[in-house]
């Protein structure tokens, strides 16, 4: 059962990172969890990603580190095992957004190596023209230090138009400040029109708790029968996950116990 797989694959990398977070900021720890979910071929994102019309992967992935309020994406990279790696690489960086065949030259020159993250699944489903809707995986950490972080991957929704972009390369899908984090998936057109991150952390910021932060948006994204879910993290500690779809999971730890959703 793949629902029973997704979830028990989610548990073991929450433990896996809250085991990493002891001795490491909220930004490595998001890395790490992210790397987790990229190498995991139950996900749609680094090994295992859906292939575009053109049978193409293009890979996508956004991090913030919410410290420094500082965002960096990689968009529709190739032949990379971890998107989420080079999109810290270049956090540091002037420019700190790179697309397209430039991204995957930026990869090379800064030794990252070649690698093919198709999947045997994944071409199978692209030869039966099987399109999925979702299948983006993210983190929110805070840390000891009262820090947040951020960080979100795709391999996009398959047999999209080549090039389309997603959410998860913009602050729409992943966003994070001093007072919260947000990590966005679902369908990433709705997910931008509704610029759902950083709605959700600019209403914790204004005083708004992120209880009701994330009810009024998901609230909003109903009215406009828009398909997409959050999780979110507050620097209290607090855990706030909603959807209106079904097809999405998640896990949390709040340093004694691991919940699914």
């Amino acid at each position: 059962n793949k629902e029973i797989d997704i979830r028990n694959s989610l548990k073991q990398i929450c433990k896996k990172t809250w085991i990493y977070l002891e001795e490491h900021t909220a930004l490595e720890s998001v890395l790490f969890a992210v790397d987790l979910l990229e190498s995991d071929p139950l996900f749609n994102a680094g090994t295992g990603s859906k292939l575009q019309n053109d049978g193409r992967i293009r890979m996508s992935a956004g991090l913030m580190d919410g410290d420094r309020q500082k965002f960096s994406a990689i968009v529709n990279i190739q032949n990379v095992e971890h998107p989420i790696e080079i999109a810290s690489y270049i956090l540091n960086e002037k420019h700190t957004m790179i697309a397209g065949d430039k991204a995957t030259e930026f990869s090379r020159k800064n030794g990252f190596p070649q690698y093919n993250p198709l999947i045997e699944k994944r071409w199978e489903e692209f030869l039966k023209k099987e399109k999925g809707e979702t299948g983006t995986v993210g983190a929110v950490i805070l840390d000891a230090n009262g820090k947040i972080a951020a960080g979100t991957s795709t391999g996009g929704i398959g047999g999209e138009t080549p090039g389309r972009m997603s959410d998860s390369a913009t602050v729409a899908g992943n966003y994070a400040n001093a007072f919260a984090g947000v990590s966005a998936t679902g369908i990433g057109e709705e997910i931008v029109n509704d610029g759902v991150a950083v709605k959700i952390v600019t209403r914790v910021t204004d005083g708004l708790s992120l209880k009701d932060a994330v009810i009024k948006t998901i609230n909003e994204a109903k009215e406009r029968k828009h398909r997409y879910g959050v999780i979110c993290l507050s620097n209290k500690g607090e855990i706030e996950v909603d959807k209106t779809t079904d097809s999405i999971f998640y896990a949390s730890h709040d340093g004694t116990s691991i919940k699914t959703f």
